[in-house]
């Protein structure tokens, strides 16, 4: 299985997916400069976190019309799986990938901590090794990532299960205090209505290894190469 990792000017978690996807996973894995116009074949694209150029005008709004982004939007389109970490995320939002958008945190500080999501979709290829309910430790590391949407989106959002985690207590209950930067109903990650994107501020790219404090995060590296396999998509050689 070959993972794409899309590079903008600013990236600096491109490295820590890569690592990641090869190896920490075993499965194959190339930079895609955000210029590309072609994504070389890959199965899953990465879009990492970082601090995309342009960024000073508004998280992700000129980085979504780098070309690559053209062909990320046919890839989400034919089905494929594609992850938006942090600044990923953001851009997934700018690009129309995902709905809604980012404010700065509501307490106007940045916030590089570890903190609790709870699972609350195990159907998407990013988490289809989970658990519903299943508390992630993960790491954030942003100034903007105060989810909001209008409150038809939201319902809409929870009408079809298209909010995949939510920050919550080490207990999994979700309260305003476990609540790291404002987000709207606790939203910390969200897929479109296919199940196919899917877009998340923590960064589960940089809690694949106990090492690291959590090996949580790969979960969603194995469930999507666990999903790909499952599908018959790709032929996916045993990563470790």
């Amino acid at each position: 299985m070959k993972f794409a990792i899309v590079v903008f000017p600013g990236s600096n978690c491109d490295h820590d997916a890569y690592h990641a996807a090869k190896h920490v996973l075993g499965q194959d894995a190339e930079f895609v400069w955000h210029k590309e116009t072609t994504l070389g074949g890959a199965d899953v694209v990465v879009l990492p976190g970082g601090f995309s150029h342009g960024d000073y005008l508004r998280t992700g709004a000129i980085a979504r019309f780098s070309p690559v982004m053209e062909a990320v939007q046919a890839f989400a389109a034919g089905g494929g799986p594609v992850l938006g970490i942090c600044n990923g995320f953001q851009i997934l939002l700018e690009a129309g990938l995902l709905p809604g958008a980012m404010l700065r945190n509501a307490d106007l500080t940045f916030h590089c901590e570890h903190v609790n999501v709870r699972v609350e979709a195990a159907d998407t290829p990013f988490t289809s090794l989970c658990r519903e309910g299943q508390v992630l430790s993960l790491p954030i590391a942003h100034g903007e990532g105060n989810y909001f949407a209008e409150p038809d989106v939201l319902r809409a959002l929870d009408e079809q299960r298209c909010v995949i985690f939510r920050y919550a207590t080490a207990a999994g209950e979700v309260t305003p205090a476990a609540n790291p930067n404002g987000s709207a109903r606790n939203v910390a990650g969200i897929c479109n209505e296919r199940r196919n994107v899917v877009g998340l501020m923590p960064h589960p790219e940089r809690a694949c290894e106990r090492a690291l404090g959590s090996a949580d995060g790969l979960l969603l590296f194995e469930s999507v190469v666990a999903s790909l396999r499952a599908a018959g998509a790709v032929s996916v050689p045993v990563g470790r």
